[in-house]
């Protein structure tokens, strides 16, 4: 899996009809910078107004996954959510002027060529994971649906439907890498039974569906009075029956493409946690209804566990900036550079790491029979963390240098010695204003706040 942030090089656009709208649309993807996630914009729409792609924001789940925000609404999100999660792709605005994203061939994979053709570039930052820590389970005894997720250090995925039907039995679907979702689940079109077609008309649903775009299977005998209705509602001058129970003699590009495509939903699906995961996910018979429901509930441990702000801090990860990064950025060097590596770097905060060891200068004669970081060393370490964080707000950090100009609130809530590891972690309390930013600051060790802080600093060009 990918290491750090990917967003695509430059706009691309696919245009085509709504499954469920049956409305033309055009969707173009966009770049979009660290930590902005998928967000939806309605360009049709007074004020442009945006919709998140989160799970907060679904609204309907009618036979696809609909969300809602500011008075705008986007349907149908998961095809194209999918597509976005299968190329590892974090961060995206996807301009759309219509309801709904164009259904294409009912599968990703045309998302995936546009999103290929445009280029994925590589961005200066972690990705920021969701790894399960423990099993949480979803299930629905009155539909036999169950999902789980449990703990894994990578994301992997197995799909179980049961239609109790003659024609579609038992299937299971896998997914071991998503390096592999597109040759291997992408080009999954959408599929529905002939018996579902009458009432999802009825519902005024799949206005755009078309047998280009879908694969309907048919499940019983058929007169041809039926087809030749069918074939009306179809728009089309006529519609037989396949000897493998498909109509119009649509080949299916796997024996189990139905299970392949319900893979694919669910990946779409969980992409509105708003985090890529890390788990193996497991689910028999499920659907959109039961896959939001259960990133709901994937997203609150989430959530609770974000309540705690130590930084999450992988030693085999690598860093958003070393040493030597970190030296083409900050002025400091030896004794002073107190940072060895930053792990986390976004528009609003920084997280860096400080190995602290008895080699240090300074234990020579700072308390030489019981060696004590200094709390003010601590301070500047801070100060030096949330100098990478304000050189970060402007285009060329190499003519500008950071100074620490104020603090406030300082406290040394325990004491730091030879052999801790300190994770700093600086965030913006307000914009930064005529080269001046606000921070606050903590440091931890052991999952501890040992120091924390309110710091000012100011950034000058070098050549001012």
């Amino acid at each position: 899996m990918n290491d750090k942030q990917h967003t695509i090089k430059a706009p691309v656009t696919v245009s085509g009809i709504g499954l469920h709208t049956g409305v033309q649309a055009t969707m173009t993807f966009c770049p979009a910078p660290v930590g902005h996630g998928y967000q939806f914009q309605r360009m049709d729409l007074p004020d442009q107004p945006i919709v998140v792609a989160d799970v907060d924001n679904v609204v309907d789940l009618s036979r696809g996954t609909t969300i809602e925000q500011n008075g705008a609404r986007v349907n149908t999100v998961e095809h194209t959510l999918a597509a976005l999660v299968g190329l590892q792709i974090d961060n995206v605005l996807i301009k759309l002027d219509g309801p709904e994203p164009p259904i294409m061939d009912g599968s990703s994979y045309q998302f995936i060529q546009a999103l290929e053709d445009a280029g994925l570039e590589e961005q200066n930052a972690l990705r920021n994971f969701y790894e399960i820590p423990e099993e949480i389970r979803f299930v629905d005894n009155g539909r036999a649906v169950e999902l789980a997720a449990l703990p894994l250090n990578d994301y992997r995925l197995t799909v179980m439907v049961d239609y109790n039907s003659p024609v579609l039995g038992s299937q299971h679907a896998s997914l071991t890498d998503i390096s592999l979702f597109k040759n291997d689940i992408s080009s999954s079109r959408t599929f529905c039974f002939l018996h579902e077609l009458e009432a999802l008309y009825k519902q005024n649903l799949i206005k755009g569906g078309d047998l280009s775009n879908a694969i309907v299977v048919v499940d019983r005998v058929v007169s041809e009075d039926e087809l030749s209705e069918l074939a009306t509602m179809l728009g089309k001058p006529k519609v037989a029956v396949k000897k493998e129970g498909i109509l119009n003699n649509v080949d299916l590009r796997y024996k189990n493409e139905p299970a392949r495509h319900k893979l694919l939903d669910l990946v779409g699906d969980l992409a509105l946690v708003g985090r890529p995961l890390k788990g193996q996910i497991l689910a028999a018979r499920p659907g959109h209804a039961a896959n939001v429901a259960f990133a709901k509930k994937i997203k609150k441990k989430m959530m609770e566990a974000n309540s705690s702000p130590v930084p999450h801090y992988d030693p085999a990860r690598e860093p958003v900036m070393d040493i030597n990064q970190i030296m083409q950025v900050l002025p400091h060097r030896y004794p002073f550079l107190l940072i060895d590596k930053v792990i986390h770097l976004d528009d609003t905060s920084v997280a860096s790491i400080k190995n602290v060891t008895i080699n240090e200068p300074f234990f020579t004669g700072h308390y030489p029979g019981n060696p004590v970081f200094p709390g003010v060393l601590q301070v500047e370490a801070m100060a030096q963390t949330g100098g990478i964080l304000v050189l970060n707000t402007v285009p060329d950090p190499e003519n500008y240098t950071p100074y620490f100009v104020g603090i406030e609130n300082c406290r040394f809530r325990r004491m730091v010695k030879p052999g801790d590891t300190i994770i700093f972690r600086c965030w913006l309390l307000a914009p930064v204003k005529r080269g001046i930013a606000k921070m606050r600051g903590q440091a931890f060790v052991n999952g501890k706040v040992v120091m924390e802080a309110e710091m000012s600093a100011a950034i000058v060009r070098k050549d001012a």
